[in-house]
């Protein structure tokens, strides 16, 4: 087992600067998460919607958390915890967004294939690197034709 000591922390007075400094920091960050704004229950299905206008449909047959929910409970459900919750005050329920899309097979599929074509797109240096070293060796090699 790890033993970590708890570092002694010294408050720091607030001033203009930091505050301005934590506010950039909290609006970058919610910028690059998960936010809903809205949910709402139509046809077994809820329907998430985020703050740029799109949307998701998750039917309610896949989670258990909602079984034995009526309509009055989908009604009464909210987005809650920064838009990445969906709450129920009644039932006492918080179910996370982002682990209701992730028990989705083909949401997931789709994510991977996105996030695989954007990370493909992207350079760094090391791949400039390689191109550079690739091109003084004469580029990428001719394909060459099978059917001759």
């Amino acid at each position: 087992m790890k033993t970590i000591k708890a570092k002694i922390l010294v408050d720091q007075p607030v001033t203009e600067a930091l505050l301005d400094e934590a506010i950039e920091r909290g609006q970058l960050r919610q910028k690059n998460c998960l936010q809903a704004t809205a949910v709402t229950h139509q046809a077994s299905c809820l329907t998430v919607s985020f703050a740029d206008g799109s949307g998701v449909l998750l039917p309610v047959k896949y989670y258990p958390e909602f079984a034995d929910f009526s309509a009055e409970d989908f009604a009464d459900l909210t987005v809650g915890f920064s838009g990445t919750a969906l709450c129920h005050e009644g039932r006492d329920l918080q179910v996370s967004i982002a682990g209701m899309i992730s028990a989705s097979e083909p949401l997931m599929a789709m994510a991977s294939s996105v996030v695989a074509s954007r990370n493909g797109r992207q350079s760094s240096a090391a791949k400039s690197a390689a191109a550079r070293a690739n091109g003084k060796k004469g580029g990428r090699p001719r394909k060459v034709d099978a059917t001759l």
